[in-house]
């Protein structure tokens, strides 16, 4: 039977590693709203059995991700200014060197105005600290069985951890059950075990975080506890050796050199600059703004992309979830709605409801005089979009595969507020 963990497990390794927008954080208003209407819909809503499917939670978590995409889509245009050309001039940056330096512009195009290009340098990459153990034999033990521990210390906390060796372990069990306990402490720090060409294996224990304050000599540091037995063990495991130092990212910005804990930061709360790679010496990478035509090209598609993304989770569960025929039909309705205006536009509707760009024609539409009058459809469809992503959002569970119990007695019925799923609606991350 299906569980909790693997709807978890699923989401994690589907979704978790994806980075967060600033459109993921809410007000308390906001919340509370979502509350309510959560609560609304459940208080006359049937009760129903939901077959026990993997695919049931899959779909249910792809409705949220690929609605959430949507709706951050659409709030990220609702910050321009009121008019529908304004809304798709939203201001987007470039970078002449994408694969050292990348951009995002945070701030609005009021602010945009008197911004001029500024150029980036980077020397170095901000890097995490190492340490790395000693190789050794896997199928050997190489400490006797027994109970040791150790000190770990960060730049706020210090913690005492302790582990047993029995009569059975090797230094591969060892090794792992070491990594396991670090990681899942939770404490800022991942642990592996590596192997290098030989066979042999090491614990290696790397900081999640990046660079260092100037007035730190380490961002942890692991020694023994007193004992000599204890002692011995980490002498013996080497993982109290730091094999890299954490590291600044150094960059020159318009030729002043600057310095930063991580390779992606804030600059001047306007820009989101995210470094990948060091600059050939001497050779700037120059970040500014993309043509107002550009930006609204590019504002179109990732609306469009969004938009046929909640298409394909449709699609992709259409063979085990027959109700995701009902999602097809809510979303794509959106763009037959208007298909005539959008095709006007460059913005072709196929038969299966997808959209795609004809360049030529959109090109066409953002450079012409009046391409506000020609965009405003766009106002229509995104707003209609919103409103379908926002319903789908509120209750995936209606779009599954389940068996109708009973219909309750209307107006006199207990509110159920999380009836709509655990596995859909109580998902906890980063951005909760």
């Amino acid at each position: 039977m299906p569980t909790i963990d693997t709807a978890y497990n699923y989401y994690l390794s589907t979704y978790a590693k994806q980075s967060t927008s600033r459109y993921d954080s809410h007000k308390k208003s906001e919340l509370r709203s979502i509350y309510n209407n959560i609560v609304k819909i459940n208080k006359d809503s049937p009760l129903y059995k939901i077959k026990r499917s993997e695919d049931v939670q899959k779909f249910a978590i792809d409705i949220k991700e690929s609605t959430r995409m949507i709706k951050n889509v659409v709030a990220s245009l609702s910050d321009a200014e009121e008019g529908i050309g304004n809304a798709f001039q939203k201001k987007l940056a470039f970078s002449s060197q994408e694969d050292v330096i990348s951009a995002d512009y945070l701030g609005n195009n009021h602010s945009s105005d008197n911004m001029e290009n500024f150029y980036v340098e980077v020397r170095q990459l901000a890097s995490p600290q190492i340490n790395q153990g000693s190789f050794l034999d896997k199928n050997r033990l190489n400490l006797k069985p027994g109970t040791y521990s150790f000190d770990l210390e960060n730049s706020t906390s210090a913690y005492e951890f302790q582990f047993t060796i029995n009569p059975e372990d090797t230094n591969f069990s060892t090794q792992n059950k070491l990594a396991n306990l670090i990681t899942n402490a939770d404490i800022g720090l991942k642990a592996a075990v590596v192997e290098n060409a030989d066979g042999l294996s090491a614990l290696q224990i790397e900081s999640l975080a990046t660079g260092i304050n100037p007035n730190d000599s380490f961002l942890f540091s692991i020694s023994p506890q007193g004992n000599h037995d204890s002692m011995s063990a980490i002498d013996a495991l080497g993982i109290d050796h730091v094999a890299q130092d954490a590291q600044n990212a150094v960059f020159l910005l318009n030729g002043t050199e600057q310095m930063a804990y991580e390779n992606t930061f804030l600059l001047d709360n306007d820009f989101e600059l995210s470094l990948h790679g060091t600059s050939p010496e001497g050779e700037p990478a120059v970040i500014g703004f993309k043509t107002n035509a550009d930006a609204m090209a590019e504002n179109i598609q990732t609306l469009v992309n969004s938009y046929n993304s909640v298409l394909h989770t449709a699609n992709k569960y259409s063979m085990t979830q027959p109700q995701s025929v009902q999602l097809y039909r809510d979303m794509s309705g959106t763009a037959f709605a208007y298909q005539k205006s959008l095709e006007n536009i460059g913005l072709m509707v196929s038969d299966n409801g997808e959209i795609s760009i004809d360049d030529d024609i959109l090109s066409e539409t953002v450079s012409s005089e009046n391409y506000e009058e020609r965009l405003s459809v766009l106002n229509d469809f995104k707003n209609l979009l919103n409103m379908k992503a926002n319903n789908a959002s509120l209750d995936p569970m209606r779009y599954v595969d389940k068996v109708l119990v009973t219909y309750k007695n209307p107006g006199k019925t207990f509110v159920t507020p999380y009836i709509t799923s655990i596995y859909s609606g109580m998902m906890m991350d980063e951005y909760c």
